[in-house]
């Protein structure tokens, strides 16, 4: 009989606040502000922020998390997000090449486009909401159509990751007698050094500036005042103005013979820090500009008014007359350098230093608040995982300094660092996790944070006897005990003087042994004493008392007693591990066999085994009667952290730095079953004593839980599930890869050829796309079976006369038709409607010629039927495209193709006088409305004029003087 082992699934993903990518420079933005979308009182302020592969919705002032977005099954990265002119959607990219549209409203994934193969760093939508550019790490930029959720080109250029993106409107200075569509620019920033002015109307790139001599991080257009601000790696910030112009007559030669450049150099913006310029915005209503520096420092720039220029420039003037006669220079070279100072004073005049806003941590991104009459706000993202909202004072007309003041912060929830060990309370209704600088305790049945206290440098923890204390051992070689009910540190004992590096209450709950860097392991006993007279606690408070200490001869890097208190088992830096009696200390076994360090171990419930983990990515399992190993596995592709057996069995999990949990049988060597999820090192894992979870606490500042499914797990179908996910991602990069001659390096690890089109078309295979081809492959398949069949049939019928005792009852019908009670062609249909519309081009990419025949005169047939003409006309517009050539030479496809021409051009010219009626109409209402409205005023003039004329003539208010 196949055994069946219990599945464990992803369950919560706990208690995270931000989680930030240190590979980018800062994310596109955070959306703060007031939030109508989801009906809350109009007092609240809602920050939306990601957090690894969820967006979370925070009040800010209260401090509560009110809603993930979360998109089962998916597991990429959140790279950047970015708020619509539609109120209501959000775009989201990740870090596999997927952007995502969100609608706040529902909570819910709007459409998804798929197209970069790595992951997506800039995103930018037009006015209107209706286009979406994209850049990413794979140097393509993407234009996609919202409304038609299909991408329209793909535009190649940059060299290197672009790092943002900006929509120029069309100027509206176009004649309207003229028959050509104003051209929208777009344009683009990227670590390559390089600012692209892109025509969306020809595909083509019209101007490239090498801006900077280093990587340009960050970018922002104000359109009002045509401005253009770049930020660099060095610290610099230069000022771009756009010619107009230029735009409006187009890319003309001067009579020098030299083109008219769109994008002219102006000057450089003076900053306060010299650090990596990560994100420059503007203020979308206020006239302030903001400049984010890789430290912890936003600078804000108020721009003047026109008088305030106006004020300064006759002033400027002024001291230059009057440094003129005192110099009595040349006049044409006065004049020549007086124009290039105006040049740079206009910048610096237009552009005045306000205030600097300073956090308490490094700042990864920011973004504007709601303004007032009192000033603005500033909200920051740091690098500690916390979020702070600033608020900056308008300008005044005294001349003191103005200061930013800090309003709100969120900072409670989450860790600040890596979180480096767990534990869980004998009951499994509390957790405990530590960092680098902070001890949290979870309510696991909530996921809430009910306790946060100060910890330093924590490497190991566990839970005393009682669940009232946890023994925490820092890096310093100090044990620190916390009482839970309160809160506190209740002692610090200085127990080693090197990293406590493992710690293990023993069975019967009477002693605790500790292993630390300076070869020592040493046992201590609980006992209960008296508060000190100073101490604010009452009763008695549990201390640790040293017994006796056993010296090493290596550091000592993990400690375990066995659970039937015989053993005590002492992994050592020389890679073995020793194994003494507990009672009398005397050496019983050396395991060894590890080539690198062990870093973790456990003894199982019976005490018959032994598994360790080691650096060298193996997991060894041993015999704790004889020592010897049992079975050597290869378990991770990086150093394996951590190894606990599951209570009562000889299953066992591993967590290590691939970012992997995994969870084997230790009697039989398999894997069972692995968890991906953790977008960092997994150093930390703790299990459920009643075996109903794992908890595991990541480099990525995350704790996330793993729970117990009913669903049984077969080890045949999980390999064969992991070989099936090995074959599609093979085939998914061959089909992805470029289409490149022998000898061009593609697949060498060398750049493609720079003879590659600059605006392509928009396709990537993916898994979905492959199995969306292969549903349509089946449905042609099985519907050509059907009118085949039925085709015979009527054949035969034909041959034969009406009372012909040789007829036949019709064939059954194919028992998927017969379930759906639908006709061959309508299935087809139907299969081809459920692929979403933005995967379409791709899985029609998958079918081979022969299924394209065979759908063309399924699409002779809808058309002919007048179904959804408008998914017809796509798809036979891209198969025309796609396969022109085979098309062309294959003489069946001309009794299939000029049908398909009549009904096509019929029913499209059914469409467009449906869509000429609606037009008709909506402009009579417009029209219509025009007139009420214009009817109206005059009324409301004439109305206001009579009730003057009426109170003119009518009685008037008499003022009385009354005297007493």
């Amino acid at each position: 009989m196949v055994q069946s082992y219990l599945r464990h699934g992803p369950t919560e993903v706990c208690i995270m606040l931000f989680v930030f990518l240190e590979n980018l420079t800062s994310f596109t933005g955070i959306w703060f502000g007031l939030q109508l979308v989801f009906q809350l009182p109009f007092r609240w302020k809602i920050g939306i922020r990601p957090a690894l592969e969820d967006i979370l919705i925070w009040d800010v002032k209260k401090g509560q998390m009110l809603a993930m977005w979360h998109e089962t099954g998916h597991r990429a990265e959140v790279t950047c997000i970015l708020r619509s002119p539609k109120q209501d959607q959000f775009a989201v990219g990740y870090a596999d090449g997927s952007i995502r549209l969100w609608s706040a409203s529902t909570g819910s994934v709007i459409t998804t486009f798929n197209g970069h193969k790595k992951a997506v760093s800039a995103l930018a939508f037009d006015s209107q909401g209706t286009r979406l550019a994209s850049g990413s790490q794979d140097t393509d930029l993407i234009v996609w159509d919202i409304i038609a959720e299909a991408g329209l080109y793909r535009l190649r250029g940059h060299r290197d990751q672009i790092t943002a993106i900006k929509f120029i409107p069309a100027t509206g200075d176009i004649p309207s007698t003229s028959t050509t569509s104003s051209s929208v620019m777009l344009l683009t920033t990227s670590k390559d050094t390089f600012i692209k002015l892109w025509d969306l109307s020809t595909q083509h790139c019209i101007q490239t500036i090498v801006a900077h001599r280093s990587d340009i991080w960050a970018m922002d257009v104000d359109i009002k005042s045509n401005i253009i601000f770049t930020g660099s790696g060095e610290g610099e910030v230069k000022a771009w103005k756009i010619n107009t112009e230029a735009i409006s007559e187009g890319l003309t030669e001067s009579d020098t013979g030299e083109i008219n450049k769109i994008i002219l150099p102006i000057a450089t913006l003076p900053l306060s820090s010299r650090h990596r310029v990560s994100q420059i915005t503007f203020h979308p209503t206020q006239p302030f500009l903001a400049v984010q520096s890789q430290d912890r420092s936003v600078e804000l720039f108020r721009i003047r008014t026109e008088e305030e220029i106006n004020k300064k420039q006759l002033r400027r003037k002024k001291r230059a007359k009057e440094k003129k006669d005192k110099r009595h220079h040349d006049s044409e070279k006065d004049d020549t350098e007086n124009f290039e100072e105006d040049d740079e004073i206009s910048l610096v005049a237009l552009f005045t230093p306000h205030v600097i806003v300073r956090a308490s941590k490094k700042i990864r991104s920011f973004d504007f608040g709601i303004s007032s009459k009192d000033g603005i706000q500033v909200m920051t993202a740091l690098s500690s995982n916390c979020l702070e909202v600033y608020a900056v004072p308008l300008p005044t007309k005294s001349k003191d300094a103005l200061e930013a003041s800090r309003m709100y912060s969120v900072d409670l929830p989450g860790h600040r660092n890596d979180v480096r060990t767990l534990c869980l309370s004998s009951d499994d209704q509390l957790l405990a996790s530590a960092s680098n600088d902070s001890l949290k305790i979870w309510n696991m049945k909530t996921t809430a944070c009910i306790r946060t206290m100060d910890c330093s440098q924590a490497i190991c923890s566990t839970f005393l006897p009682g669940d009232r204390h946890i023994v925490v051992g820092s890096k310093t070689g100090e044990l620190l005990v916390y009482d839970v009910a309160s809160s506190s540190l209740i002692e610090t004992i200085k127990a080693h003087t090197a990293t406590i590096w493992s710690l293990h209450v023993r069975a019967d709950g009477k002693a605790l042994v500790t292993g630390s860097a300076d070869k020592d392991v040493k046992f201590w006993e609980m006992e209960h004493k008296g508060p000190a007279e100073d101490s604010t606690h009452s009763g008695k408070l549990l201390t640790l008392v040293h017994l006796r200490t056993l010296k090493m001869t290596d550091d000592v890097l993990s400690v375990r007693y066995s659970p039937d208190n015989k053993y005590l088992a002492v992994a050592l830096l020389d890679s073995t591990v020793k194994v003494f009696y507990q009672d009398t200390l005397k050496f019983f076994l050396s395991l060894y066999g590890h080539k690198l360090p062990v870093l973790g171990m456990d003894i199982s419930s019976d005490s018959k085994l032994i598994v360790t983990c080691s650096a060298d990515k193996n997991v060894k399992i041993w015999g704790l009667d004889f020592g010897d190993c049992h079975k050597s596995i290869f378990a991770h592709e990086e150093s394996v952290m951590q190894v606990l057996f599951e209570k009562d069995s000889h299953y066992f999990w591993t967590v290590g730095k691939d970012k992997m949990l995994k969870y084997w049988d230790g009697d039989k060597f398999e894997n069972i079953q692995r968890l991906e999820g953790h977008h960092g090192e997994v150093w930390a894992l703790a299990l459920s004593h009643y075996g109903k979870f794992v908890v595991t606490g990541s480099h990525d500042k995350s704790i996330r839980v793993w729970e117990k499914l009913d669903d049984p797990l077969f080890l045949e179908e999980e390999r064969e599930k992991e070989l099936e996910a090995l074959y599609e991602n093979g085939t998914v990069e061959v089909l992805n890869r470029a289409d490149l001659a022998i000898g061009s390096g593609a697949g060498d690890g060398l750049p493609e050829s720079s003879n590659t089109a600059e605006a392509t078309s928009v396709s990537k295979q993916t898994s979905e796309t492959l199995m969306a081809g292969e549903r349509i492959m089946e449905a042609i398949d099985l519907a050509d079976g059907e009118r085949k069949v039925f085709r015979e049939y009527e054949e035969a019928m034909s041959r034969l006369s009406e009372d012909d005792a040789m007829r036949l009852q019709p064939p059954p019908r194919n028992p998927v038709l017969a379930a759906y009670d639908l006709e061959p062609d309508a299935y087809v249909l139907q299969v081809v409607e459920r692929v979403q519309s933005t995967a379409l081009h791709d899985a029609l990419l998958a079918l081979p010629f022969a299924k394209v025949v065979s759908l063309m005169e399924y699409l002779n047939i809808w058309a002919q039927k007048n179904w959804n003409i408008i998914l017809v006309s796509r798809i036979i517009f891209f198969l025309l495209k796609t396969h022109h050539h085979q098309i062309v030479a294959n003489r069946i496809m001309r009794t299939s193709l000029i049908p398909l021409r009549k009904h096509l051009r019929s029913a499209l010219q059914r469409q467009k006088e449906v869509i000429g009626y609606n037009l008709a109409a909506l402009k009579y209402l417009r029209r219509r409305d025009q007139a009420e409205r214009v009817a109206h005023f005059f009324e409301d003039e004439a109305s206001a004029e009579q009730l003057r004329l009426q109170i003119s003539e009518g009685r008037k208010r008499k003022r009385v003087n009354l005297v007493s």
